[in-house]
């Protein structure tokens, strides 16, 4: 296989099937990364089925344009079945190694155009797990880091909003479900914090 197929068509966050969870050595992503480095192209593909809808979004999080953030997630699938035999499980989770692909990609991206803005502060926090929550990514910060002293400034609701946002790729619409608060809300939440953390690290 010398590419990822254009014909696979990211599911809408509404249809998607549930992300692999991690489970540690034994997790499915990590087997199914261990069959890619045997050439299984299935197990590619099983991958892509689970994980692409979910990527997209930390993908839009990072490069605000969904023509490029969908390009993001097919290169990374690329980059994926090429150095798969390099996933070591002994090492991390397949979730970690998986997501890092993803981040590097569109960081790549968006220092070729010039274009970080706050993408390489958050950087650190990058997904663990799926069930790490906002407070557990902030806490893994350095307490003397730049970033962290300014996200403890925020209030605990806008903090959370903004950590899921770029950690997790939650949409608007995820983030008002998840927290129980109205759309505008949750808009108003992310383009203020997103002002006073760029504030804040100026």
């Amino acid at each position: 296989m010398h590419g990822v197929p254009k014909e696979w068509r990211v599911t809408a966050p509404s249809d998607r099937p549930e992300p692999m969870e991690p489970r540690g050595r034994g997790d499915p992503l990590s087997l199914a990364l261990s069959r890619c480095a045997g050439g299984d192209r299935a197990a590619l593909r099983g991958i892509y089925d689970r994980e692409a809808a979910r990527m997209l979004g930390v993908a839009l999080r990072l490069v605000r344009r969904r023509a490029v953030a969908e390009e993001v997630v097919h290169d990374t699938f690329l980059l994926v079945w090429q150095r798969a035999a390099s996933f070591d499980p002994a090492r991390g989770d397949g979730h970690a190694w998986l997501y890092a692909i993803l981040r590097n990609r569109a960081l790549s991206v968006l220092r070729g155009e010039g274009r970080v803005d706050l993408v390489d502060d958050f950087e650190p926090m990058g997904l663990v797990s799926e069930e790490e929550g906002p407070e557990s990514a902030v806490l893994r910060l350095s307490e003397g880091g730049r970033l962290r002293r300014c996200l403890d400034g925020l209030d605990p609701n806008r903090r959370h909003v903004v950590v899921l946002a770029y950690v997790q790729g939650l949409s608007h619409g995820e983030l008002a479900g998840r927290l129980g608060v109205p759309l505008g809300t949750v808009k108003s939440w992310i383009r203020r914090s997103l002002a006073a953390l760029k504030e804040c690290m100026a």
